[in-house]
């Protein structure tokens, strides 16, 4: 037999080992006999059993070690040139031991050998081997895919045992430390309560939640927030249905109303630290109980999501009693126009356009009502605030919205509109908008989700670390440092309504550490005018502020 065959089926039995091994140690069952017994497929063994010596842990460490012994024992030695006799010795040695060794080989194979075989007999067992190796290679390819799939669930430390055997779940959660500083005058004041509004220092959000699966089709999530301390509130809590007919995705609970782009971006993507003014009083904490469908088109370009619910916030009520239900039934429809595939999405244009027709009780539980903080988060008192309109009977709102990313920028621009009609009151109209450019100095970019047209996780070319070595230097990366600005306005008054005109500049620093974890620096200046704010029976002012505001946050 030829050294090159030799060779190969010592291949053969080293990367059998080494599969074996691995099978060994990633399966249990029937793939493995009990004791020290396995059985070689038949592929490639001729369906012969094989006793492992009692003093390996593993068929796969057996087989490698006696691979290695094989050769290092059979590497035939180099001919000497100055002494033929002993070059001929040597060959003639080299042959014996070449018989040796076939011989071993055919009784650990269990494939008959003579000493008599012709050369073609040999070169029918070459091709008969190769044949052999390319069958173990698919096998060997097979078992490692299989491999590959239970590696993904198993490694997956973001999954937890759950209390059903046929459902999921995984733990997720945000910590949101803020500090905050303001510097108002006298008629930002006013807003304020009459107080000059104080420093604060403390969590904005401290979320804790689980979600996951149950068979055949179903999902669920519970997320809670432990921000207010004793004052506990839920925030996304739902049930739903995938792979619906039609339908697609149905989620049955308390979850966000399909409109503005920034509310529907997570918190923990969002480029500043507050939302503008326009989309916090239209939405003002976003999720409400209600059923929603969620669809996207096969291409990805197209995403829906549409759906009624109550308008009345109940994350720290747990209920709505009323006997006006006060439906609003929404609905946005979002198209990514362009979106660059070869540079894994650094390119990408986005528009959408939302709405909404909410109709609205006439008693002290009626939600017509439009109010927000000044893009940052003041103690309690909102700058702009309409306060209950009189007479709403119900009220019609429409959104748009727009996003261009090109590499390192991205421009992102909104404008909704809100009119209310009233009984015995002249209707009004709520309007406002915002646009905001950012960078990465960097060069990263901000990712993006089209299944549901929002933002998503920045991940840095380097996370930042900082590392002495032994030699006293120091080893340090970097994270990734972006810069933005945003302009906002919002007219929350109109007719007998003086909920403040507003406009603000925000400038703003994010540094991410990683794709987890990041901190953010906001230098927010604005005013408010025709504002009755704090004294409805005086007449309208205006106010100047300047805010400073850093968050350090983290999710998981």
């Amino acid at each position: 037999m030829s050294h090159s065959t030799r060779r190969a089926r010592r291949a053969l039995r080293a990367a059998l080992g080494v599969a074996l091994s691995a099978f060994s140690v990633g399966f249990t069952g029937d793939a493995l006999a009990d004791d020290n017994h396995f059985q070689v497929p038949s592929s490639l063994a001729g369906d012969v059993a094989v006793v492992m010596p009692t003093n390996y842990a593993s068929p796969g460490a057996w087989l490698l070690d006696e691979a290695v012994e094989d050769v290092s024992e059979t590497v035939p030695a180099a001919p000497s040139v100055d002494n033929e006799p002993n070059a001929n010795a040597e060959a003639t040695d080299q042959s014996s031991d070449d018989s040796v060794v076939a011989d071993e080989d055919a009784a650990e194979l269990s494939v008959p050998q003579t000493d008599d075989e012709s050369v073609e007999d040999s070169d029918d067992d070459d091709g008969s081997l190769e044949e052999r190796f390319e069958e173990f290679e698919e096998h060997l390819s097979e078992l490692e895919d299989s491999i590959d799939e239970v590696a993904e669930v198993a490694g997956n430390k973001s999954l937890v045992v759950s209390g059903s055997s046929k459902s999921t779940m995984k733990v997720s959660g945000r910590v949101h430390l803020d500090a905050w500083g303001f510097d108002n005058d006298e008629g930002v004041t006013q807003f304020a309560g009459g107080e000059d509004e104080e420093n604060r220092l403390g969590f904005r959000r401290l979320r804790f939640g689980v979600a996951g699966k149950v068979k055949d089709n179903m999902l669920y999530k519970i997320e809670m927030e432990f921000a207010g301390g004793n004052d506990s509130e839920f925030r996304d809590a739902y049930i739903g249905w995938t792979d619906l007919p039609v339908l697609q995705l149905v989620l049955a609970g308390n979850q966000k109303r399909p409109y503005g782009l920034d509310h529907l971006n997570s918190s923990r993507y969002n480029v500043f630290i507050e939302r503008p003014f326009v989309i916090e009083a239209f939405n003002e904490d976003a999720r409400r109980l209600g059923l929603q469908s969620y669809g996207v088109s096969d291409d990805l370009a197209w995403n829906w999501r549409y759906g009624v619910f109550n308008q009345r916030n109940v994350q720290d009520e747990g209920n709505y009693v009323g006997d006006h239900l006060q439906l609003e039934v929404a609905g946005r429809l979002a198209n990514t126009i362009w979106y660059d595939d070869i540079s894994g999405g650094r390119g990408y244009a986005h528009w959408a356009v939302s709405g909404a027709h909410a109709d609205v009780s006439k008693d002290a539980l009626s939600e017509a009502r439009f109010r927000t903080r000044p893009e940052a988060r003041t103690a309690g008192t909102r700058y702009f605030d309409t306060g209950q309109i009189a007479g709403a009977d119900y009220y019609n709102l429409i959104g748009l919205e727009g996003v261009v990313n090109v590499g390192a920028l991205q421009i992102v621009g909104e404008y909704q509109s809100n009119w209310v009609e009233r009984d015995g009151f002249e209707d009004v109209r709520l309007d406002g908008g915002y646009v905001y450019a950012s960078y990465f100095l960097t060069g990263e970019h901000m990712p993006w989700d089209r299944e549901s047209g929002t933002i998503d996780r920045v991940t840095p070319f380097q996370n930042f670390w900082l590392v002495d070595k032994c030699d006293g230097c120091r080893e340090a990366g970097w994270g990734a440092w972006q810069v933005a600005a945003r302009y906002s306005q919002a007219d929350f008054s109109d007719g007998d309504i003086f909920g403040g005109e507003g406009e603000a500049l925000t400038v703003g620093l994010n540094w991410h550490w990683n794709s987890n974890a990041r901190m953010q620096f906001n230098y927010v200046t604005g005013k408010s005018e025709n504002s009755t704010v704090g004294n409805r029976a005086g007449a309208p002012i205006e106010g100047n502020y300047d805010i400073y505001g850093a968050r350090f946050m983290i999710d998981f």
